[in-house]
């Protein structure tokens, strides 16, 4: 079996699973939020009874996050309602947009939390919990009416998916990031290439990406359409796990004979840092074939491009330079938006840096990233061009339908900040530098690791 069959096997008190079959499997953690929190629960309430209970109080996650910095009075509503299920269910994991435990970004915010455990299925009412597959885990996004089912019985009746592989090999360039290798297998596939399947990635490549960046492939295999995105978990997962957690951890790996719908290899040290032209993930080009686009507005945030990686990365291109328009920073929790403080470049906060070259820096949320209501922070106008971290760029996404959304990695958005039009990140980036600084950083991870 596959990683993804392993895991639902167990989940289903089953010795073995395949492609197809449809079982009952138990949840180890739900995640609702704001936008869909408020129907879940009505669903919750209506099928199950004004007084039910929900199955088990320590494996429900809710983060307001989407629609919370706002004057907009159904969105408002919207956390009052999850404030309320929460004091009435008693609920400990509830992280309110008022209190001092208030977190941001559901999906960076999990992990944080120690929600993130290998071997564990993790549903959510959001189509990028696929992000958490990075951990080893299955992760997927469902409906309301499936959230308030397991609410009440804990259980949700799912169809193996069958599995396709993605192996890269080589050494990332440094010029390149996760977004930069998933925009290209979605170019490739389309949107629908791997509908209601397990995208696994794996490799020399991955091997030498951090948590956070793997939590960005991941987090784009709904891109593709996918059920879920994985990753077998390894050291390095197990070191960041262990920092937020202590609870059991169980690590599962493809058995050798284990049948996948397809395996495709890719050299990672042929790509070339990607743009997804409006208005689909899938309508790629080289960022140096659309050096003619000119911006209106750049954006650095969201849970594809709000964790600190992506922000030290952004920060790398832009000290020292002035962004030639409007940019907006926006940092996915409140712990990334204390590193932007604490991390440094050269002795310089990343902090000091955004603010340096000009750029916005707003509160730890979802912002622009689902558009929301008029006075969302950075949400575009009108036919505003803007070339952004996020992972969607349908029509109306991030605010006006008449705007345009092109997406790229860190590095992309940076450079093209600078310019006020899209921008291969190589013409800022002393490439042999970073690559020699990363090899020290990877021994000195694996020393630490070890000791």
């Amino acid at each position: 079996m596959t990683i993804t069959e392993k895991i639902l096997a167990k989940h289903a008190g089953k010795n073995f699973v395949k492609p197809g079959d449809n079982i009952w499997v138990n949840v180890d953690v739900l995640l609702t939020h704001d936008v869909c929190g408020p129907g879940t629960i009505g669903i919750f309430k209506k099928e199950f009874g004004e007084n039910a209970k929900v199955w088990d109080h320590d494996k429900v996650v809710i983060i307001p996050d989407h629609y919370i910095f706002t004057k907009d009075k159904h969105a408002n509503r919207n956390i009052e309602i999850l404030r309320e299920f929460a004091q009435e269910q008693n609920l400990p994991h509830y992280y309110d947009v008022k209190s001092p435990r208030y977190k941001g970004v559901c999906h960076v915010a999990l992990p944080e939390e120690g929600f993130a455990r290998p071997g564990e299925v993790l549903f959510g009412t959001d189509s990028h919990t696929c992000t958490h597959g990075a951990f080893g885990l299955f992760a997927t996004g469902i409906g309301n009416t499936d959230a308030a089912f397991i609410l009440g019985s804990g259980k949700l009746w799912v169809k193996v998916p069958e599995t396709m592989q993605f192996v890269l090999k080589g050494k990332l360039p440094g010029y390149l990031m996760a977004k930069d290798i998933i925009l290209d297998i979605i170019g490739k596939i389309g949107t629908d290439g791997a509908t209601y399947r397990t995208m696994e990635f794996r490799g020399e490549a991955i091997a030498r990406l951090n948590m956070e960046e793997r939590m960005t492939l991941c987090n784009m295999a709904i891109e593709a359409g996918g059920k879920n995105g994985i990753i077998a978990a390894d050291k390095k997962t197990l070191a960041y796990v262990r920092k937020y957690t202590d609870k059991t951890i169980n690590v599962f790996r493809n058995d050798s004979n284990a049948q996948f719908h397809s395996s495709t290899t890719i050299d990672v040290g042929e790509l070339e840092p990607m743009v997804a032209k409006p208005y689909s993930p899938d309508n790629v080009a080289p960022a140096n074939k659309l050096k003619t686009v000119k911006l209106d507005q750049c954006y650095i945030g969201s849970c594809t491009g709000g964790k600190i990686t992506d922000f030290i990365a952004a920060a790398t291109i832009l000290k020292g330079h002035s962004v030639k328009t409007k940019t907006v920073v926006v940092p996915a929790t409140k712990s990334v938006e204390q590193a932007l403080i604490d991390e440094t470049i050269d002795g310089q906060s990343l902090r000091s840096i955004f603010q340096e070259a000009g750029c916005e820096i707003g509160p730890p949320s979802c912002a622009a990233c689902l558009g929301g209501p008029e006075d969302t922070f950075g949400r575009l106008n009108n036919a505003e061009i803007c070339i952004s971290t996020t992972n969607r760029n349908f029509p109306g996404r991030m605010g006006s339908k008449e705007s345009q959304t092109y997406l790229a990695s860190p590095y992309t958005v940076a450079a093209s900040a600078i310019k006020g039009k899209i921008t291969d990140p190589r013409d800022f980036l002393n490439v042999q530098e970073m690559e020699e600084a990363e090899e020290v950083k990877e021994k000195d991870d694996e020393e630490n690791f070890n000791q």
